[in-house]
């Protein structure tokens, strides 16, 4: 008779405390300074919670013990916090430079109420320069992934296609590549923020539905990459 194959595992995945030894590890190796922030995060919780403490309980044993539990608490929370915003500069910094990042930004870090694609609207295959448009309540953004004397004139060829849709319709534009007044692409997120509302939220449905006969026939382009999954590089 033939023998009954036993079933193949699945891979178990790891544990939150050691996905959380990779992360730190992973930002160490890329951010040197990490250790220092979490610590004065965390030492900085404590410092707070027992002079609050001693200004608010005088004297009480129960309340100062309760106090300090609190910010120890506290200060985990804030080293956590420290580490969560390091890592995913981190990671982004990883693969700034890359064709396709600025998509990776668009994918998984994009603010609440904008709406945009990791697909860019437009590229040059040669260069690998591209352009990406997210809408939102403060217009129509269009972010250049390469250098501004390259990408500035594909922007420029689709802010006038904007204009063309929906004249009155702010349009901001932002450039990520080497350039010196670029914003750093850990950054990029953090700029849509600071783009003034000035839309209701029908008014940028409305554009988003206009603009969206300007990528009906955009070719194929290739997925930006994910910095969550590239492997960290390692120092020389």
């Amino acid at each position: 008779m033939a023998r009954k194959e036993k079933p193949v595992k699945a891979a178990k995945e790891p544990g939150r405390l050691k996905q959380m030894g990779q992360v730190f590890q992973m930002t160490r190796r890329y951010d040197k300074s990490v250790v220092w922030w979490m610590l004065l995060g965390f030492v900085g919780s404590v410092a707070i919670t027992v002079a609050a403490a001693l200004i608010f309980s005088p004297g009480s044993i129960l309340a100062l013990v309760l106090w300090i539990i609190a910010g120890l608490l506290a200060g985990v929370l804030v080293a956590m916090i420290i580490l969560g915003r390091r890592a995913e500069r981190a990671a982004y910094g990883q693969i700034a430079g890359q064709p396709g990042a600025v998509g990776a930004v668009f994918r998984s870090s994009l603010p609440r109420g904008w709406q945009g694609s990791e697909m860019p609207i437009n590229a040059n295959a040669r260069t690998q320069d591209a352009v990406y448009r997210a809408v939102g309540r403060g217009g129509v953004v269009l972010v250049g992934e390469g250098p501004r004397s390259r990408v500035g004139r594909l922007v420029d060829d689709e802010k006038r296609k904007i204009n063309r849709v929906v004249p009155n319709v702010p349009v901001t534009v932002f450039f990520v590549g080497p350039d010196q007044n670029s914003v750093p692409l850990y950054k990029l997120t953090k700029s849509f923020r600071s783009v003034k509302k000035t839309l209701t939220k029908p008014e940028a449905l409305a554009v988003v539905n206009r603009l969206a006969s300007l990528s009906a026939g955009s070719l194929p382009i290739p997925k930006g990459v994910d910095p969550f999954k590239v492997r960290p590089q390692r120092a020389r």
